[in-house]
């Protein structure tokens, strides 16, 4: 039986101190799909991402979520004409979200894309991750064809993306445009371009990620933009 549940913002993600502790670990093969609760954040602040969706994982393990999306308005209606999509792929089985919390940020397209308020979120479908997913954030360095670090906003050939963890993780890493929105309309991004595929990180150690193809071309495009970030999530 899927699960629905029309979230309701201000919900505060909480990272359990178990999950940090442990190492890797053998996951059951059932994880239960009512063990996931969610809340959407419309308004991120300043310098603080909007859109976001905080995903609570109860399940003492690392899962991956296939989720559907109802955006609805102010007065909780549905906007059947808005389409939504996620950064991270939660909505494809691309993210690993730990046992406490993770998030994704959502996009929205589609007539009254501005007018969306919050989300009802359908889950698909949910396995056990193949690994455990990062217990503190992987970090991302952008760095220039010296090798000397760069700001995002700069333009770059490469990234490092570190883990203070002592177990290996896998992740994915993303270059991020966002649109500059008018008063009272949401910041959202516009452009997701992958750099490099999936990469596994060592424990207490960094990968180097090359930027090439379709990320170098936006790198070249965008950089020196107001507003863009570069974002490593846990994934398969």
């Amino acid at each position: 039986m899927e699960r629905r549940q029309t979230l309701i913002a201000g919900w505060v993600v909480v990272v359990s101190l178990s999950a940090i502790m442990t190492g890797l670990t053998h996951w059951s093969s059932k994880p239960a799909k009512s063990a996931l609760s969610f809340a959407y954040r419309r308004e991120g602040g300043d310098n603080y991402i909007s859109q976001t969706l905080a995903i609570k994982n109860a399940n003492k393990e690392s899962v991956v979520p296939v989720l559907a999306f109802t955006a609805l308005d102010r007065n909780g209606d549905a906007l059947p004409r808005v389409h939504v999509r996620t950064v991270y792929g939660s909505d494809s089985g691309h993210l690993v979200v730990p046992y406490g919390s993770g998030f994704d940020i959502l996009r929205f397209s589609g007539a009254g894309e501005h007018q969306v308020y919050d989300v009802r979120v359908t889950v698909k479908r949910l396995v056990a991750a193949k690994s455990r997913a990062s217990a503190h954030p992987v970090t991302v360095q952008e760095l220039n064809s010296a090798g000397r670090t760069v700001s995002r906003f700069a333009r770059f050939t490469t990234v490092r993306v570190t883990n203070i963890d002592p177990y290996p993780v896998t992740t994915r890493v993303a270059y991020l445009v966002y649109d500059q929105p008018a008063e009272g309309e949401t910041q959202q991004a516009v452009s997701v371009t992958p750099i490099g595929g999936l990469v596994v990180v060592p424990g207490g150690g960094s990968a180097v990620v090359k930027v090439t193809g379709a990320a170098a071309t936006a790198v070249a495009r965008y950089s020196g933009g107001p507003a863009v970030s570069v974002k490593a999530y846990d994934s398969q």
